[in-house]
């Protein structure tokens, strides 16, 4: 069922985006006077379509809803009526015909500020940005971070919830900024800046950096107190019930909640000799976790959630958003900063400086796409912007095949004064073409890689 949920959002997600870049080159040339002949949603199957008449444009639902694509009339894509010759993409001049190309990503990033200022207007509800434990040896305790310090702005960008505040201080580390300036308050309101300090070793790989920071959010330390027992769990079977509390383990005291999940998680299917308080009453139950998968560990889980005290929850939250005039250039900014930091992490991984690990293949993307539906609208709507921005970037790539291959042979014809030969562009795409693949390649082998790390 999880597989179908994330699948289902990552269809959708991919449809919408990609379709979306094809309506670009869609629209613009319609507005040129370029005759479009079909305009897909999907390839492969032809499920349902649409043509006023025959010289109309075909609209076109297809089977694999994975994108879309435009036609064109075009001389050499096939034979043009002679009365059509005038609407040909070839017949246009250089400018009709970049603005045309250009359509597409330039489309991706304004559906990317679109849905930045949706995402900002809408307001997103998030953890407070409070540290939990720093450990020694990580740049966190380097920094001197103080367990229940509240971040308040990463290099004097705002963060009000906790995924900001590490969006931000991964994004700036991958930058290449070697300091970076931390705002934090403590429990007094007291505020200080903390400096990271970065060696280029540290943000090779996106994933290690994170770990090597060492910040963790902060999480109270509840009574092992029963909430709720799940149906079909471990706990169920064993006579668990709401308002318990666990005393001991095989004989260890238990005195919060995380000792006893891990205590759990570290003995899938082994039976554990429980003792639990149930109204003054001192009981033994016998508990045998179920195994589960998470990664490429087994863990043990009893199906059964924590006490939480009244108020914790909404005490750690917290809400932002801004008025829609507001938001209209923060979401620029926004589109703006991603799309920068985009083309860098690019080029660090062309000459060495980053890790091909940055890279995420469709399963990853997937695993997101599905990930961020589950925790809601506005976080779907994030996802899809922040893919909306890589599309746009990646398509102005100057690689043959892609948008950017087009538009950089559009430049050599201004500089020129004619059209780089069909034979040449034909040589150079093949080369796009193996340069797209191994790309693919390398993002699906780190995207398996992920799947047994």
């Amino acid at each position: 069922m999880e597989m179908l949920h994330t699948l289902f959002f990552f269809v959708i997600a991919i449809g919408i985006l990609i379709s979306f870049h094809e309506f670009g080159h869609f629209w613009v040339a319609r507005k040129t006077g370029v005759k479009v002949l079909r305009f897909s949603v999907g390839f492969g199957k032809v499920l349902w379509s649409h043509q006023k008449n025959p010289d109309a444009t075909e609209y076109v639902l297809s089977a694999i809803p994975l994108g879309g694509y435009v036609k064109m009339v075009d001389e050499r894509e096939g034979a043009v009526k002679a009365e059509d010759v005038q609407f040909a993409f070839n017949h246009q001049s250089l400018w009709v015909r970049t603005a045309i190309v250009a359509a597409g990503p330039i489309f991706n990033l304004m559906l990317a500020i679109a849905l930045f200022w949706a995402v900002l207007v809408l307001g997103e509800t998030g953890m407070r940005p409070i540290l939990g434990e720093v450990k020694q040896g990580t740049l966190a305790a380097a920094a001197g971070f103080v367990e229940g310090e509240e971040i308040i702005s990463v290099n004097d960008k705002a963060t009000k919830t906790w995924t900001e505040a590490m969006s931000v201080l991964i994004t700036s580390a991958m930058d290449g900024e070697p300091n970076i300036k931390v705002k934090v308050k403590n429990i007094t309101d007291e505020q200080n800046d903390r400096i990271i300090n970065l060696t280029d070793n540290d943000i090779q790989d996106s994933e290690k950096l994170y770990d090597r920071l060492g910040f963790k959010p902060w999480s109270p330390k509840l009574k092992p107190i029963i909430d709720k027992v799940l149906p079909d769990g471990a706990a169920l079977a064993a006579g668990l019930k709401n308002d318990d509390l666990i005393i001991s383990a095989d004989g260890k005291a238990i005195t919060d909640w995380m000792q006893w999940v891990d205590y759990v998680k570290k003995r899938p299917d082994i039976t554990i000799s429980v003792i639990v308080d149930r109204q003054g009453m001192r009981l033994i139950l016998p508990i045998t976790p179920k195994s589960e998968q998470s990664g490429a560990e087994t863990e043990g889980k009893i199906g059964a959630s924590v006490a939480m005290p009244e108020g914790l929850i909404k005490s750690m939250m917290v809400e932002y958003s801004l008025p829609p005039l507001d938001a209209i250039p923060v979401a620029f900014k926004t589109t703006y900063d991603y799309s920068i930091m985009t083309l860098k992490m690019m080029g660090k991984m062309l000459i060495g400086k980053a890790s091909v690990k940055n890279l995420s293949g469709p399963i990853s993307i997937a695993q997101i796409a599905g990930q961020s539906a589950s925790m809601g609208l506005v976080y779907f709507i994030k996802f899809m912007a922040l893919v909306s921005v890589s599309l746009g970037v990646l398509n102005l790539l100057p690689v043959p095949v892609l948008d950017g291959g087009h538009l950089m042979f559009f430049g050599i014809e201004a500089i020129k004064g004619s059209p780089v030969s069909e034979k040449v562009q034909i040589f150079f795409q093949q080369i796009g073409m193996a340069l797209l693949l191994l790309l693919m390649v390398t993002a699906m082998v780190v995207d398996v890689q992920r799947l047994f790390d």
